[in-house]
């Protein structure tokens, strides 16, 4: 609604004025107003200091001659009410209004010092309205803080029930509500309201009752918080909060304008404040009880029911008042609950009544977590009492979560169902599989989490996460079981393969300790991920022959070898299972009963073990550098086939890696010629051999950092104008890039099959050419796994040795003939029978001979039987 006041001179002398608003019959200033009923509270008007304001003559209707002073932005949308023929004849700016004066709208108040004058706000804009806003500090936080700046004390005509006082004596005891059409209609009449608007818009309501709120100045206590700020700002820097920006961000921005705490609320229910007054302001008294003892020698009872309305009744004379007639009588609020919640670290232990050495030996508290807005509500108030009463933060440690949100982005809602059953997620994936999921996610950095409905990401971390685990477990027990054998905790393997192993496990305790002491849940679940994709995908996969070999070796594996598999696959699952403990404590607990438990109490249990060291194990940091270097380059040349459909299992003539740095890998070139499957690996420092680089700098990650320069940045880069450095950096428009803030394409030569390694200038070349000898070889390999499919097929154990029936056409066996011992080898036949037959013959033969099936487009038949 937008009401008109009347502009008046200060002296009464119309000079007095701005002179665009003088020599007219009569000047106005027009307000806007969304609550009509705090209009009899009205004390001052509040303009914006750099807002434009428009004088305006009217010329016609009932406002002719006179004046009107609105925000210049807003005259567009008064066409109507200013009339035809209104002019502008000035433009002042907000600063220069200052101090104008204006005759009260109602006579309530209008002796009240001070007031109803034009003040200044930077709050104020022209947005909305008339870019003139009416202010009752009483009813409002800006319209207080502005009016008692300018030396206004509020008025606040409204009773607790929301229904005005004796002081507005038109609408006396109506509820402001009820009252806000009856006075709109008395300023209509009144010829006041100058546009009557209706808006919609969300109001607050009480939850309870769904009734309106409004919003009063009340009486509080308060916590002079402004008195200790600088304080409590120095005290969080000794915290360690997780994300780390909330320490200067969220919450440290939120302590530096921090205002003082109102712990009072105007409620039956909660903790009563140990204030008792006076009920006579002409013999004034506070008294402030801090224990039992105090209030039991004033009162001379020790009150069992410290809670309304028991409390209350407690009175006593005021020893202030010689005529003996006033009172001391409890104040009628209660603490803020959250008051409390911020006095829990002492409260909770009765200090400082009981236990103040364990209070003192236990704060700060190592660690706390709640979700993110808490920096605004419970570690808030836990700060600010304990560096109010003890000098020092509450907590050490923090973890500020984020919010569980549904695929849309939704909060979850019981209404809604909008989000996996909990029992069923239970059932179907486990509680390990949730724990991880959430604790792996970017909620435990302050993030927040979509759940997908169909627990779908669960599923994800069953396949990635708690499946290899479990399945290195059962390989391990599978073929130990088979053969008898009691593995023992050791170290001293020497293999290659074992090594790298026991020093990545060293690695993952050294890793994942970090992490944890620095209480980066999601980072120590990376670690762990990265780990079990070593240990399965590289070390078991790469050692399985070991454990596939009859216990008393043969040609290339020995008894001890055998054995070093054994004992250091054993060693890294105990290890493992006590570093994810905390992060899968079921799946950890049923491998270490199963694998590693002493007996069946007690000390058997995972969760009873001290946390595991990497003391005994020893620390190979260049072997697991350079191993992981190996399986990179294994994962981009496996791409490279993939890429060009050449199956795993055909034999490729050569591997070529190009690095600035290849001395590392010299070692390892057996175990890429055996991965990728080709017969040659080289290794060059000819970086161009395979294609041009190509730099792609992040613009998104690096505007935030070089603002206007990025763009520099990235034209050098298309020019190719761009070094690498040493420690994997790029020097670029004399900018040095970090290896997060860019990327390096390859660009191969044309027909040629090669990829970068992520993180590096290396290159993997893969020579794509297949001659007809290592297409046969590939054949040979193909056959190996349709006879140990056949093998399991029949149900045959891992160590039993068969004798094999081939049935196959003249082409594939005169191909395969040369690698038939290695073939035997492989799936144990102490025979092996081929009967060479036409194409079609063969594929009839498959009626007779159980299993078979396609290799390189040549149909076989076979048969296995045990000996």
């Amino acid at each position: 609604m937008t009401v008109a006041f009347s502009l008046e001179a200060i002296s009464g002398e119309a000079a007095d004025l701005p002179t665009a608003l003088q020599g007219s019959d009569g000047a106005e200033i027009w307000a806007w107003t969304t609550t009509p009923w705090t209009l009899p509270s009205n004390l001052a008007l509040a303009v914006g200091p750099e807002v434009t304001y428009a004088v305006v003559e009217i010329s016609s209707g009932s406002r002719a001659g006179r004046r009107v002073l609105i925000g210049a932005n807003a005259v567009s949308k008064y066409e109507q009410e200013l009339g035809e023929g209104h002019r502008v004849i000035a433009q002042l700016k907000g600063s220069e209004l200052g101090g104008l004066r204006y005759r009260p709208m109602f006579e309530y108040f209008a002796t009240h010092p001070d007031s109803f004058r034009v003040l200044i706000d930077e709050y104020v804009t022209d947005d909305d309205g008339t870019g003139v806003v009416h202010m009752a500090p009483g009813f409002g936080e800006d319209d207080q803080r502005v009016c008692e700046a300018n030396g206004i004390v509020l008025v606040c005509p409204v009773d607790d029930s929301g229904r005005f006082t004796a002081e507005v004596t038109d609408y006396q005891s109506q509820n402001v509500f009820d009252a806000n059409p009856l006075i709109i209609s008395d300023l209509k009449a009144a010829g006041i309201v100058i546009r009557h608007d209706t808006y919609d818009h969300n109001y607050p309501h009480c939850w309870r009752t769904d009734t309106p709120i409004i919003y009063k100045a009340v009486s509080s206590w308060y916590v002079e918080v402004t008195a200790i700020r600088d304080r409590l700002v120095e005290l969080n820097q000794e915290i360690n909060w997780i994300p780390s920006h909330v320490r200067d961000g969220q919450f440290g921005k939120w302590l530096e304008g921090a205002r003082d705490w109102s712990i009072s609320r105007n409620r039956f229910w909660g903790s009563p404040i140990p204030v008792w007054r006076s009920d006579n302001p002409e013999y004034p008294r506070i008294d402030v009880y801090g224990s039992l003892d105090e209030i039991e020698r004033d009162f001379g009872v020790r009150p069992e029911n410290l809670h309304r309305p028991f409390i209350d009744d407690l009175t006593r004379p005021n020893p202030d008042d010689p005529s003996g007639e006033s009172t001391m009588r409890r104040v009628s609020e209660v603490f803020d609950c959250w008051f409390e919640s911020g006095s829990m670290p002492f409260a909770q232990v009765h200090y400082p009544f009981e236990n103040q050495q364990w209070f003192d030996e236990h704060s700060p508290a190592d660690f706390i977590v709640e979700y993110i807005a808490q920096s605004r509500g419970w570690f808030y108030t836990l700060h600010v009492l304990s560096g109010a009463l003890f000098d020092r933060p509450a907590f050490s440690n923090v973890i500020c979560h984020g919010v569980v949100l549904d695929n849309e982005g939704r909060k979850l809602s019981k209404k809604l169902r909008n989000y996996p059953d909990p029992v069923e997620v239970f059932e179907s994936h486990g509680s390990d599989a949730l724990r991880w999921y959430l604790m792996s996610s970017p909620i435990l950095r302050g993030g927040d989490l979509r759940i997908a409905t169909d627990a779908s990401d669960i599923t994800e971390v069953v396949r990635l996460v708690i499946n290899p685990i479990w399945n290195a477990y059962s390989f391990f027990t599978l073929y130990a079981n088979a053969d008898g054998y009691t593995a023992q905790r050791r170290t001293d393997a020497t293999g290659l393969l074992d090594r790298y192993i026991l020093a990545k496990t060293a690695a993952l305790i050294d890793s994942v300790t970090a992490k944890m002491d620095a209480y980066d849940i999601a980072g120590a679940c990376a670690e762990v991920q990265l780990f079990l994709d070593a240990l399965n995908n590289w070390y078991i996969r790469r050692s399985r022959e070991r454990f596939w070999a009859p216990g008393s070796g043969t040609d290339s594996v020995t008894k001890q070898h055998k054995e070093d598999a054994y004992d250091t696959l054993f060693t890294v699952l105990c290890t493992l299972v006590k570093v994810v403990a905390p992060l899968l404590p079921l799946v950890a607990e049923e491998i270490y009963l199963g694998l590693c438990g002493e007996g069946p109490l007690g000390d058997a249990s995972v969760h009873l073990q001290p946390w595991p060291t990497s003391d005994d194990l020893r620390h190979d940091p260049d072997l697991v550098m350079h191993m992981d270097q190996v399986r990179e380059v294994c994962s981009v040349a496996l791409g490279l086939r993939e890429e060009r459909r050449l199956r795993a299992r055909l034999p490729l003539s050569k591997l070529t890696v190009a690095s600035r740095t290849t001395s590392g890998l010299a070692e390892l070139t057996a175990l890429i010629r055996d991965e990728v499957n080709v017969k040659e690996v080289v290794l060059t420092d000819d970086l161009t051999s395979a294609g041009q680089f190509i730099l792609r700098p992040r613009a998104a990650v690096l505007g935030p950092r070089l603002g206007k320069a990025v763009q520099q940045v990235i034209q050098a880069a298309k020019a190719g104008d761009w070094t690498q450095n040493s420690d994997g950096t790029v020097t670029v428009a004399e900018q040095v890039l970090n290896t997060e803030e860019f990327e390096l394409a390859l660009e191969p030569r044309e027909g040629v099959a090669a990829a970068p390694l992520r993180g590096s200038d290396a290159v993997v070349e893969l020579d794509v050419h297949v001659t007809a000898e290592l297409a046969a070889e590939g054949m040979a390999r193909d056959l190996v796994r349709m006879v140990q499919q056949a093998r399991k097929d029949e149900g045959l154990q891992v160590t039993d040795r068969i004798e094999l029936t081939l049935l196959m056409p003249a082409e594939l066996a005169e191909g395969i003939d040369p690698h038939m011992k290695w073939m035997s080898e492989q799936v144990l036949a102490t025979s092996t029978v081929i009967t060479v037959a036409d194409e079609g013959d063969t594929t009839t033969s498959l009626l007779s001979l159980p299993h078979g099936g396609q290799i390189d487009g040549h149909t076989v038949a076979l048969s296995v039987r045990t000996v």
